[in-house]
């Protein structure tokens, strides 16, 4: 059943809660309705060595209380979701997990609203966002964010059978319906293709990003475009069957909000910067095939727009 919902990109669309795609669970969400309870999902083992340098920058009352409380809204694979079995897993949950480690902290996800993430931030209930969130310009008003992640949109296509996302005129590219590749990228792309004098693109659109997947899969069109995240992750589980279509355009990126002015901005900061330096970042953007959203350097409140 389709949703309204703010997406992480900042922009309101309709969403399919649950896909697969090519054999593999795969997710694609926002936050859930208001009805929704919170509750508590324990962490794993920290997934990295603590840093006693980068540890002692820790605020007090977290320090002491051991903990790093994350607020996070499920479901958005490959970032955020559930495993069959009920545990939180995710390209986040495992960099947050190693962030908290390095921190001396275990981290303790607390399922919750999108849209109630931020203001309970502010009011002291988690200490940390993490719900692939755009760090804007806006968000900065009520938060600070430590970036961590760059997304955008991506192609996919067969092997074999390349693509230019920035030439697709007459060309069929599938998307899930009432995305923003739906309702903005694709038409403003067929209208230059009819401008240019060429044929348009025939934008394909399904209720589920599954079939939109399967689509190119099968053959059925030449091409889909999805968020990169998304697409990546589709990529890496389809077993050889996608590749990318050119590269991720249109990025803005992710952060972790955390209350204005908190020193534990800095501590994050410093702790993905550790986990850049020996590896760990990128080993983990790998398992979950999201390596081309990585980023060099983390900043505080580093919004494009």
């Amino acid at each position: 059943m389709l949703r309204e919902c703010q997406d992480r990109r900042g922009k309101l669309l309709r969403i399919a809660g649950v896909f697969a795609a090519t054999g593999a669970l795969l997710l694609s969400g926002c936050a859930s309705g208001t009805n929704t309870s919170e509750s508590e999902t324990g962490s794993p083992t920290a997934a990295a060595d603590k840093v006693e340098e980068i540890a002692n920058t820790v605020p007090e009352a977290i320090k002491e209380s051991g903990k790093l409380i994350v607020g996070v809204n499920i479901p958005y694979a490959p970032n955020e979701f559930k495993d069959p079995s009920g545990k939180i897993v995710g390209f986040d949950v495992d960099l947050m997990n190693a962030i908290a480690g390095t921190l001396g902290l275990e981290a303790e996800y607390r399922e919750s609203d999108f849209a109630k993430i931020i203001p309970s931030i502010q009011g002291g209930t988690y200490n940390v966002g993490m719900s692939s969130f755009t760090d804007t310009k806006e968000r900065e008003e009520s938060v600070d964010f430590v970036t961590y992640f760059s997304a955008g949109i991506l192609w996919a296509q067969r092997p074999g059978s390349p693509i230019d996302p920035n030439n697709a005129c007459g060309k069929k590219v599938a998307v899930q319906a009432t995305t923003t590749e739906e309702t903005e990228e694709l038409p403003a792309k067929s209208k230059a293709c009819v401008d240019a004098g060429k044929p348009p693109i025939e934008i394909v659109s399904f209720d589920g990003q599954d079939a939109a997947t399967n689509a190119v899969v099968l053959g059925q069109v030449d091409a889909m475009s999805a968020d990169s995240p998304v697409t990546s992750y589709a990529i890496k589980q389809s077993n050889g069957k996608l590749e990318a279509a050119g590269e991720i355009f249109d990025s803005a990126p992710y952060g972790w909000p955390v209350q204005k002015g908190s020193p534990l901005a800095q501590s994050l900061q410093k702790a993905l910067e550790h986990l850049i330096e020996s590896g760990k970042y990128e080993e983990i953007a790998k398992n979950w095939g999201v390596e081309n959203g990585m980023i060099d350097k983390p900043v505080i409140n580093g919004a494009i727009n």
